[in-house]
This record gives C-alpha cells, structure tokens and sequence, in this order.
C-alpha cells in the first residue's frame, strides 16, 4: 500500500512538472485588446466591456479569448464608479495542442479615480468574481488593481496627449479547493504593467506596452496592445 502511494506521488508530482514545463516562460506573448464604454444621455447609467484575444506566442497560439460587458452606475455623492457584470473566456493550451476550455464569470467592482497634484490619474479597482471554471468546483476571487496615467506633453489626457500607463493588479482566490483533491495557492497572480499611451481624440485612446503575469510556477512576459473607446 505505501508502494503503492508513493508511485501515485511520484507519477502526479512528475505530470505536474511536465505541464508546468510545457511553458516557455522565455517566448513572449500577446494581448490584443479593446475596451468600451457608453452612457445614456445625462443618466448615471453606463453600459462598458471589452474583447480581448490573449496569446502564448505573438499570434495564432491561443491563450485566452476573454468576452465581458457589465452595467455601471456612477452616485451624485462620490467620485466612483461601481460594476455588475459578466464574462465569458475561452482558455487554450500552450504549444501545438487546440484543446480548450471555458469559464463563465460574474463579477462586481467599484472604480475610485483621484487625482495628484495636475498630472497623476490614479485609480483604484476592487473586482469581486464568481466563477464557473470547466471541470472545477464554484470559485471566486478577489482582484485589486493600481492604475497610474501620467501625462508628458501636456497637463491632461485630452486629445493628442502622450502619457505614461502603469498599473499593478495582485489576484487572491476565495477558495483552495477546486474539486476532485484538487488545490490552488490562496495567491492567484500578480500583473505589473507600463505602456505608452496616445490620445488619438477626447474619446479614444491607444496603448502599447508590456506586462510582466506572475504565479506560483510560471513568470511570462506579454506585449499589449489595447485600444480604448468612449462614445
């Protein structure tokens, strides 16, 4: 019997670094992303989302296809903006195999934009998540992000503004077991991410940078390249 426990170590302990192994933490992914959003004349109603087409590789290895939207209310009392939304995200494998997976998300989340001094945007997001991962028990996760926007050229962030984007998002699971003995670390990730932006309008913007994703096994450098849309 204890033989018999140890081969079953061995063997899952030996598949686990097989898979993390299959990840190139070396070769540089992508992210193509747009993100939206629209109001309803004066109403403090709005209605936001974003597509974005994640990448192992620059292209055509996919990563993650993520499909989100959520209705946002903005009170006269604060400077917030609060969340209900969900999303849909199709999850690939690294390398030469096209199985997928998919995960249904719903989630809510509360925007706290300040600003320092004339030229620093800060921005504080809390997301609370609810997930349906494919082949795992209910999950939910805790996710707060740092946002930085630094304006170079000019004071703002209107039209033709050249600005500097940061930002540092930390993940935290809500739950360690995931079903079937399975278990995750309480510390889901860490992104840390810089990009140059330009203001093409008022209203749109463009971003190209680079983000650094971290987890307990895997530390994996992606190029991004997002568009950002108000109308």
């Amino acid at each position: 019997m204890n033989r018999y426990l140890f081969t079953t170590i061995l063997f899952s302990l030996l598949i686990s670094f097989s898979s993390m192994a299959q990840i190139d933490e070396d070769q540089t992914g992508a992210w193509y992303m747009y993100f939206w959003n629209t109001g309803f004349g004066e109403s403090k109603w709005e209605i936001q989302g974003d597509v974005q087409y994640r990448n192992w590789n620059l292209g055509g290895d996919l990563e993650q296809l993520l499909l989100r939207g959520g209705l946002t209310y903005s009170p006269d009392y604060a400077n917030a903006k609060f969340t209900l939304g969900y999303a849909n995200i199709t999850s690939g494998e690294f390398g030469e195999s096209d199985a997928t997976s998919g995960e249904s998300r719903i989630y809510q989340e509360a925007l706290l934009p300040h600003k320092i001094s004339n030229r620093f945007y800060l921005t504080h997001r809390f997301r609370y998540e609810q997930r349906w991962v494919e082949d795992q028990d209910f999950r939910t996760r805790y996710r707060y992000n740092l946002f930085v926007n630094l304006p170079l050229n000019q004071p703002n962030l209107d039209k033709n503004a050249i600005y500097l984007a940061l930002y540092n998002e930390i993940f935290i699971n809500g739950q360690r077991e995931i079903g079937d003995n399975r278990r995750v670390e309480l510390f889901d990730r860490n992104r840390f991410y810089s990009a140059l932006g330009y203001a093409l309008k008022n209203n749109l913007k463009i971003q190209a940078g680079y983000m650094t994703q971290t987890t307990d096994n895997v530390s994996k450098g992606q190029l991004q390249i997002s568009l950002h849309h108000t109308f």
